[in-house]
């Protein structure tokens, strides 16, 4: 199993502030650092498979303002397939001002722009290109009724599909997931979806066989750092998690779901993949930044060899 990775998703535009601490209401604080970068959950997971050496092919809609085109060059600079990246006039382009702390723990705002625009109808435009791909990628900072359309698109031609439901979405209809490949929740999120308590692996566990038995396939639960936990209809498998001192947490979940996909696309083995995406996002939050955090092949082989030696 070898073949493209297709991303039908968001891009943002990266506003980080780096700061001591978060200030409290009607206070007015000075933070040490600031950066800008390209992100998005869509983007950021495109990047991440494209820096290992992926085949992908991206499908969103960008702004017509001075971010538009540096977006689309960033694309073309990781050699990702920018055929279906549109421009929608009079709109903004997406932006996540994004606060990271002394921990590097972050906090995130998103404004969807023009991902607020992507539609199935993109969807159908891009049909050819999309049914030579191994893998179709989703997220949720666009139109749930372009997730469902994509979603059927996979069924209809065979294509495994795989839904990162960041951010949660309480509306999010998992009854029309049924034929999704994949779905890759966070603790929070898996909550949300399956309105489970997730407190303990066990209930971790619980929560997402209540989403397997409504037909989704495989649901795999990122737990930052107590790992990965997948989960089957035949069993659970748990991922050790690779310990890191963090210095950026931002973009670690895009980084993980990126590798996984390329990981994936190349044999089909779902554990040994995950296990590559654990140490690719443990390797991300070592560097400040989002995109700019997520490691060629190359460095990232450098990486696995520090940790196995």
């Amino acid at each position: 199993m070898s073949g493209r990775i297709a991303v039908v998703g968001s891009n943002m535009v990266d506003l980080i502030t780096y700061v001591t601490r978060m200030p409290d209401k009607g206070e007015t604080i000075e933070a040490p650092n600031f950066a800008l970068g390209c992100g998005g959950k869509g983007a950021n997971q495109a990047i991440a498979a494209a820096r290992l050496g992926a085949d992908v092919l991206m499908v969103t809609r960008v702004g017509d303002d001075i971010f538009a085109d540096n977006t689309i060059a960033n694309f073309k600079a990781n050699g990702i397939d920018t055929r279906f990246v549109r421009k929608v006039p009079g709109t903004p382009s997406g932006v996540a001002p994004i606060f990271v702390e002394q921990n590097g723990e972050n906090s995130i705002l998103i404004v969807k722009g023009a991902n607020a625009h992507l539609s199935p109808a993109d969807v159908e435009e891009a049909g050819e290109a999309l049914k030579g791909c191994a893998l179709i990628l989703m997220q949720l900072e666009v139109p749930l009724e372009t997730i469902y359309a994509t979603v059927a698109f996979g069924a209809a031609h065979g294509i495994p599909t795989l839904l990162n439901p960041a951010p949660a979405v309480p509306e999010l209809d998992v009854e029309r997931l049924r034929t999704l490949s994949f779905l890759t929740p966070n603790e929070t999120e898996l909550a949300i979806l399956s309105g489970m308590p997730v407190a303990s692996e066990t209930e971790v566990e619980a929560a997402a066989r209540s989403l397997i038995a409504k037909g989704v396939r495989t649901v795999i639960v990122t737990m930052g750092a107590r790992g990965a936990l997948l989960v089957e209809e035949k069993g659970a498998t748990r991922i050790a998690p690779v310990r890191v001192t963090p210095k950026d947490t931002t973009g670690a979940g895009d980084a993980f779901i990126g590798s996984f996909a390329h990981y994936y696309t190349q044999n089909g083995d779902i554990a040994a993949a995950l296990r590559k995406a654990v140490r690719y996002a443990a390797d991300s939050i070592t560097r400040n930044g989002t995109q700019s955090s997520y490691a060629t092949l190359a460095e990232f082989e450098a990486f696995c060899a520090t940790i196995d030696a």
